[in-house]
């Protein structure tokens, strides 16, 4: 157990985990923000038309809440290959304090994309974020479907996410609005 390792997932690894798991808990991070900030050219979108991905942000004072997921020690180095393998787009390792509750706490890691690789594409307004989100699609599907899967996802564990839940709901709008045009 001491060598078992914990996981974060805020991003797809919330509702997609391909690695098994001992233990997976709602948990949440101090300290940072999950935006629509990382252009996905291998997942969600392609090279030259990217889609929008969520990285974390440092943010003080914020949480970000999300699923823990607890390891097998003497598969820890399989998955995390499998992990480097599936984030490849851009992220890297962080190493990160995971909230089980307001004292419960454990060292895990996380993956997350800075300002530093190349696909990341930086703030933008909710609208913009939107746009590029509904005209993006890649090997892993649409990036509407990563967009709503999240947005459902944080939902069903009753986690706030305004970035979020403004970008899902813009993203809704815009198809509700295409689709009434083409009626």
């Amino acid at each position: 157990m001491n060598d078992d390792l914990w996981i974060f997932g805020y991003g797809s690894i919330i509702w997609r985990v391909d690695f098994p798991y001992l233990e997976r808990r709602t948990a949440f991070i101090r300290n940072w923000s999950r935006r629509f900030w990382q252009g996905s050219t291998d997942h969600r979108g392609v090279p030259g038309k990217p889609g929008r991905v969520v990285t974390l942000v440092p943010q003080p004072g914020e949480v970000c809440w999300g699923r823990a997921y607890r390891v097998k020690a003497n598969q820890r180095q399989e998955i995390l290959s499998r992990l480097d393998y599936r984030e490849k787009g851009g992220y890297d390792r962080l190493s990160i304090l995971i909230y089980f509750d307001h004292s419960n706490s454990a060292q895990g890691l996380t993956y997350h994309a800075t300002s530093a690789n190349p696909n990341y594409l930086g703030e933008a307004s909710i609208s913009e974020i939107a746009n590029q989100i509904i005209s993006s699609s890649g090997p892993s599907g649409t990036n509407t479907e990563y967009a709503h899967k999240l947005h459902n996802a944080l939902e069903e564990m009753n986690a706030d996410d305004t970035h979020v839940t403004s970008v899902a709901q813009q993203v809704s709008l815009i198809i509700e609005q295409k689709n009434k045009v083409v009626e």
